[in-house]
């Protein structure tokens, strides 16, 4: 059966894109950022995935409000990019594994989850930057991927539970999966941030900081709130923590952190970075 490595939680700020593309990551202001990237590199080496599970928010590339599913999944043969009026350079296309995407919906169908199955499917920034962070070079990353969609723009939204016992069957989903592949899982956005309104510019890190430490000692440490209290923590796009949680709940048995690093400011938002090994 497939077996599940680990999970790297990760900010996916466009601005991010942006820096690569200018090859500003030695720049004073963002290398605190970058260089936070140097053990997550080093630990991908060494594990060589085959796959990555990248549960993500969609921006309005691929879902708009008129049609914005709660949860949904790529079964595609490839996820292609396309310009989104950030500036960010559209990349070339990534490979999906049908295989694990159907074994997922269908796991995930029968576990009681309403999913969008998505048989052509776009990637936004909140995928392909966190990609390219992961495997800098400009090269196509060596890993199939399949995509998976949790809604964090429009509310009503899942709540920080209903996010979490997805990430449990998502787990348990690749766990049966009958395959030899060594899995990845990518939990992309956040930490706290609020691009508009009168609290634009909101950062907590006393918050995100024991997020980060509960996903180590006690990964459902967030379920406790509602989505409106954690609006209220972390800022109404600081929900993109709910793509953290899920990835962090898909890891069987104990973990191990490997790494961890946190930054301000950019473009407002706190960002983090986790690399959570599990431990077989």
């Amino acid at each position: 059966m497939a077996k599940i490595i680990g999970c790297i939680t990760t900010t996916h700020v466009p601005s991010i894109g942006g820096a690569i593309a200018k090859k500003l990551q030695n720049d004073p202001y963002w290398s605190p950022f970058f260089d936070g990237f140097k053990p997550v590199h080093a630990w991908l080496k060494k594990v060589k995935p085959d796959v990555a599970v990248v549960i993500y928010n969609d921006h309005g590339l691929n879902f708009f409000l008129d049609k914005l599913p709660t949860f949904a999944v790529g079964a595609a043969s490839e996820y292609r990019h396309a310009d989104e009026g950030w500036g960010i350079p559209v990349v070339a296309p990534f490979r999906g594994d049908l295989d694990l995407s159907w074994h997922l919906i269908n796991t995930l169908v029968d576990k009681e989850f309403d999913i969008t199955t998505c048989q052509e499917m776009l990637v936004d920034h909140a995928f392909t930057i966190p990609m390219s962070l992961l495997w800098p070079g400009g090269e196509s990353p060596p890993v199939r991927a399949v995509p998976i969609c949790i809604n964090t723009v429009q509310f009503p939204i899942p709540s920080a539970r209903r996010s979490y016992k997805l990430g449990e069957a998502i787990g348990s989903a690749i766990e049966s999966w009958d395959s030899d592949a060594k899995v990845l899982v990518m939990g992309t956005g956040g930490l706290s941030h609020q691009l508009d309104g009168e609290r634009a510019g909101f950062i907590n890190k006393e918050f995100d900081l024991k997020f980060m430490d509960s996903l180590i000692k006690q990964p459902d440490w967030a379920t406790q709130y509602s989505s409106t209290e954690l609006v209220e923590l972390v800022g109404s796009q600081g929900v993109e923590l709910l793509m953290w949680l899920a990835a962090r709940a898909a890891l069987p048995g104990p973990v191990h952190k490997v790494h961890s690093n946190y930054h301000i400011p950019i473009s407002n938002t706190a960002s983090g970075l986790m690399l959570i090994e599990t431990v077989h």
